[in-house]
């Protein structure tokens, strides 16, 4: 193996976590420019720039043929988002949760992932019209979302700019609606100007943002997935290995740092409706987009000494058991317990371990 292609790898990271961050920046600061709601930027632009890096790594290896990858990418990310992003910060500080708010994305998420079990099981292989049926998911959850969120008008953001209006409004002394008083014409001149000037920056950098955001992902998933293929080849791991963690965890690597950085400055455990939403979208939105562009059987390299699939007996059944042991005691209980993220890192740990030996 050439000595660049470890650097290369990490290169390839750091340019996926950071054009995903510089994307997202962009996009949301042009949505809330030209007002569209906060609640709808949430739902829309910044759930889906956050899932672009996998995105971009599971498109890219299933039109190479690396399918093992774009398998392993996305049933790895949900095991790590589950059992060591969520678990760290559970098991640090738990807190409560709100059942109402878990219902919707949990239903979403068991129901999809029962679809892409029984598609990998039944079928062996992923097809297109598989790839179409979880993109059609995606779509009517982000629909529902969005309708449930809309009842909810008056954010505290909206509700700030209202009294804001309303100070403004009483500063101002026209009696005739054709004479304007000394606090309107400011208004209208220099102030005008200024925000003005402001605003095509802001603009023009958003814009900035957005492009160097798609091309630094772009550089970064042919990086990742060139090299992560390289490593797997001369170490004799499968690729499929090199997807359910490296690849994986490194695509994941946003959540971890947002995770980390909430406990530090004290904001308690990460949502738990984030991180189910976040796997929710590395099934339907990263699986359907890379096995809609090029379909794929199931991993077929990793075998057990029983002649089984590891990615059947192990992968999945993994993904699905770490999300019942985060969410149903949780809907239950309508709290986090330290017991859940202890259990999940233990399992996580056990779980890399078992992968490395039995195949």
């Amino acid at each position: 193996m050439e000595w660049y292609v470890i650097p290369l790898f990490i290169v390839g990271l750091m340019c996926l976590i950071k054009g995903g961050d510089w994307f997202v920046d962009g996009a949301s600061g042009i949505a809330k420019r030209f007002r569209i709601p906060e609640i709808l930027i949430g739902a829309t632009v910044v759930s889906i720039g956050t899932t672009l890096p996998e995105v971009m790594v599971s498109a890219t290896s299933a039109v190479e043929g690396l399918g093992d990858i774009a398998f392993g990418n996305s049933i790895g990310s949900i095991i790590c988002n589950t059992a060591l992003i969520a678990a760290i910060t559970v098991a640090i500080k738990p807190g409560k949760a709100d059942r109402k708010t878990l219902i919707v994305p949990s239903l979403f998420f068991f129901g999809s992932m029962a679809f892409y079990s029984l598609t990998a099981y039944l079928g062996g292989e992923f097809t297109i019209l598989t790839g179409i049926v979880l993109l059609l998911i995606f779509v009517t959850y982000m629909v529902i979302n969005v309708l449930l969120m809309r009842r909810n008008d008056d954010t505290p953001e909206e509700l700030e700019e209202i009294r804001l209006a309303n100070e403004n409004a009483e500063k101002c002394e026209c009696i005739d609606i054709d004479v304007k008083c000394a606090y309107c014409e400011n208004m209208d001149t220099g102030m005008a100007v200024s925000e003005k000037k402001r605003f095509d920056k802001a603009l023009i950098k958003e814009i900035i943002f957005i492009i160097v955001g798609a091309a630094l992902i772009a550089v970064g998933a042919r990086l990742l997935v060139d090299n992560a293929t390289i490593m797997a080849r001369f170490f004799g791991m499968s690729e499929a290995i090199i997807g359910l963690t490296i690849v994986a965890l490194g695509t994941s690597l946003p959540e971890l740092v947002t995770a980390i950085t909430s406990l530090i400055k004290g904001h308690g455990s990460l949502s738990l409706g984030n991180i189910i939403g976040a796997n929710l979208f590395n099934l339907v939105l990263v699986s359907g987009v890379s096995i809609t562009i090029s379909p794929f059987v199931v991993p077929q390299n990793d075998v057990l000494a029983n002649g089984m699939l590891a990615s059947l007996v192990i992968d999945i059944p993994v993904a699905l058991g770490v999300m019942l042991i985060l969410v149903v005691p949780t809907l239950i209980r309508q709290k986090l317990s330290r017991v859940q993220g202890i259990s999940l890192l233990a399992i996580y740990v056990g779980y890399l371990v078992l992968r490395m030996l039995l195949v």
